[in-house]
């Protein structure tokens, strides 16, 4: 009896295999027949499961975006049943930094798709900028919790410093990536700029 093919399974199989050769030789070299070389598979399975390389291109994005979730939740709940808004924020901030493999190559790639869809209608910018709109605003919402809980300045502008933590983070990781400094360097970069913020946890 012939193996049953989980379609799932193999579709997320081609978008790894896309996010390891982009990690390897850069977005813009990516192509069809790399992907299968990767994936060890033919050219014409991956055009099964994706008519054209723009929309394995998107379909890896929100991969990417996708996984990038699940390890932010994942950091939260390792710091307890009963997260703080400072937890909840710290959490999101330290994921911008590369500290395993996993994570230099989502912010590697990511960086990539961030240059890419300046001048790539086809990989939508809008939509590319959906997830970081999302990922401000629910900083936005928990920094204004902490506010309300008296952990911060009660002056603090919520939105405002939800723009800074993320300029500063995205700015960190990349300097990882470029290394500039160390993801521990990093790190303490970003646990120091919190501790300003909330300087009650200090």
């Amino acid at each position: 009896m012939p193996k049953l093919v989980d379609h799932e399974e193999r579709r997320a199989q081609i978008i790894d295999a896309l996010l390891r050769a982009a990690a390897d030789t850069g977005l813009h070299a990516v192509t069809m027949r790399s992907v299968a070389l990767e994936a060890g598979i033919s050219v014409r399975l991956v055009q099964y499961y994706f008519d054209t390389k723009e929309q394995l291109l998107l379909a890896a994005l929100n991969r990417l975006t996708a996984r990038m979730g699940e390890r932010v939740r994942d950091r939260v709940r390792r710091t307890g049943t009963a997260p703080s808004p400072r937890d909840i924020v710290e959490a999101v901030l330290l994921e911008a930094v590369p500290t395993d493999e996993e994570s230099r190559i989502f912010h590697l790639v990511h960086t990539e798709y961030a240059v890419l869809s300046i001048t790539d209608p086809a990989l939508g910018g809008q939509q590319f900028l959906a997830a970081p709109a999302e990922m401000e605003a629910f900083l936005v919402g928990h920094l204004a919790a902490a506010r309300q809980a008296g952990e911060t300045d009660p002056r603090m502008d919520a939105r405002q410093e939800a723009v800074v933590l993320m300029a500063v983070s995205a700015g960190l990781g990349l300097s990882v990536l470029l290394g500039q400094r160390t993801a521990d360097e990093a790190t303490a970069v970003l646990h120091y700029q919190l501790g300003q913020l909330f300087p009650a946890r200090e």
